[in-house]
């Protein structure tokens, strides 16, 4: 990596250009500080913090961090370690009655390091009962009664799971009998400053001096639209860029916890392949442009967030964000392409002329690819996500995007119009065969009723003129969502269909046949 300390250019005009389409007075924005040695040279506010009211956005304003919590909630549970009240290797059992068997001896580490394998209950209760029904977190752990396997062994691969942090919470409250806002207030926030950073369970709940997260409506617009679910420790805190820049000065010289249980949070996991998941506990190790980075971002409906340390020029950076489509983590590169000189070539995402298009499913694990082209891009729908990729020089497709740490590789066996995909997930590879005769959102073949008995959802497939409408009826609330501008395609083959909407993808198992039984 690149010695760049000492090397931090401050030029106040360059910076403010980065968010001249922000700095305006009709649309909500992102609020920004930036510290060289814990010292402050740049903290402004660009935008509305509330489309209804006349107040701009500011440094001092709370907003949501989303999953950027998640190293507050480490560190919270590292205190107890160090009082001897709990370890890191403690299994689940230890804490939470009634665990399912497979989760039985799961480890807190394995938990904060997100390869644990669990299934995501945070993510089965959005996808399958919506995002507006008030959920409990107990409602949402009760999901766990009736799951019975896992998405992988622990330890065997890395998967991002908010439902980890979300227990995470739960165990600390049960170790100290109190509620986790009360932890994290007594010992993390007071003693450090942060007066105002709290816990946030529901966006519904009124919280003073506090902007409005703002999502993209149909009508081009933008629309309050909260997510439902209680959050906690996986992403319930709200902070301001003024706390957020004392953390991250807080953190080259910490009060809270010791220099030991620092490192062991910074100190990215290892897969069982040998592969480094550049997540430690909270904390991502990373690299930008020849630069090491630390960091952890957020997204919430609505807002996301960036806290990104470049140790070696003691750069520390905060960009909060209270709309959805503008993204907190591209701007945080663009300060440190502004910052700092003598970086590495910036990978450039553009049109290569050169795009696989097609379906691919794994005959071994029934993990199912979609490649396509949009604005002469390569894009790969993967996990339920939308990804651009890049050819590499040795002809294998990598993410462009602005985490080097996602470790995903796919080469094909032929670059024009391949047949079989060579998958590789955090060195774990899988081989991927071309899918023949994809069908149309309109096909009747794909209409009917599901069922998920894990989950205790139904689901129900119509056909309409120009598209498909797919309801979902959990438990908890439904979710409808319509296919006919966001279904791209629908798959059929003789065991699994597939179907990407909104973003998200579920997979439809048959079982005996005519009788769909699952919805993944």
């Amino acid at each position: 990596m690149s010695d760049v300390r000492n090397m931090v250019e401050f030029d106040e005009r360059r910076l403010d250009g980065l968010f001249e389409d922000l700095d305006q007075n009709h649309l909500p924005g992102a609020a920004v500080g930036i510290a060289v040695d814990g010292h402050c040279i740049y903290r402004k506010g660009f935008g509305l913090a509330n489309m209804e009211l006349p107040v701009l956005l500011s440094p001092t304003i709370k907003m949501r961090i989303g999953s950027t919590s998640k190293h507050f909630t480490s560190l919270a549970y590292m205190l107890l370690c160090e009082d001897g009240l709990a370890a890191l290797d403690d299994s689940l059992s230890k804490y939470l009655h009634g665990v399912p068997p497979v989760m039985r001896n799961i480890t807190i580490r394995q938990l904060m390091g997100h390869i644990s394998g669990i299934r995501d209950v945070v993510e089965i209760n959005r996808l399958f009962n919506g995002t507006d029904r008030p959920t409990s977190i107990s409602t949402m752990l009760s999901l766990y009664e009736t799951i019975t396997d896992l998405d992988a062994p622990p330890g065997v691969s890395w998967n991002y799971t908010n439902a980890g942090y979300l227990i995470l919470g739960v165990v600390l409250e049960g170790v100290t009998k109190e509620r986790l806002e009360t932890i994290l207030r007594d010992r993390i926030f007071v003693p450090i400053g942060m007066n105002d950073t709290q816990l946030r369970r529901f966006d519904t709940d009124f919280v003073a001096n506090s902007a409005t997260l703002h999502t993209p409506s149909v009508n081009g617009g933008y629309e309050k639209s909260y997510m439902g679910a209680e959050a906690a420790g996986y992403s319930g805190i709200v902070s301001t860029v003024d706390d957020m820049l004392k953390w991250l000065a807080h953190m080259d010289r910490p009060i809270v916890g010791t220099a030991a249980t620092w490192e062991i949070m910074k100190q990215p996991h290892v897969l069982k392949n040998g592969t480094s998941t550049g997540y430690g506990l909270g904390l991502i190790t990373d690299s930008y442009r020849g630069v090491e980075t630390l960091s952890h971002a957020g997204a919430v409906m609505g807002g996301n967030s960036q806290m990104l340390k470049v140790p070696s020029a003691g750069l520390d950076i905060v960009v909060l964000v209270n709309r959805h489509d503008v993204s907190a983590m591209e701007i945080a590169n663009k300060i440190i392409d502004t910052c700092l000189s003598n970086l590495e070539p910036a990978r450039e995402v553009e049109a290569c002329g050169r795009v696989i298009s097609g379906n691919y499913q794994s005959p071994t694990t029934g993990r199912i690819i979609q490649l396509s082209e949009r604005d002469g891009r390569q894009v790969v729908s993967l996990n339920g996500f939308d990804w651009e990729f890049l050819w590499d020089p040795d002809e294998v497709l990598r993410p462009a995007t602005v985490w080097s740490y996602i470790k995903y590789e796919i080469s094909p066996d032929n670059v024009s119009d391949p047949a079989v995909l060579q998958f590789s997930d955090f060195g774990n590879t899988d081989e991927l065969m071309k899918l023949e005769a994809p069908i149309t959102a309109t096909e009747p073949r794909i209409a009917g009723n599901y069922r998920c008995d894990e989950t205790g959802t139904d689901a129900s497939i119509i056909i309409l003129e120009g598209g498909a409408n797919f309801l979902v009826e959990g438990e908890i609330g439904v979710h409808h969502l319509s296919a006919r501008k966001n279904w791209r395609q629908l798959l059929e083959s003789s065991v699994t269909g597939s179907c990407t909407m909104v973003g998200r993808r579920f997979d439809i198992r048959p079982g005996e046949p005519g009788v769909p039984i699952c919805i993944q």
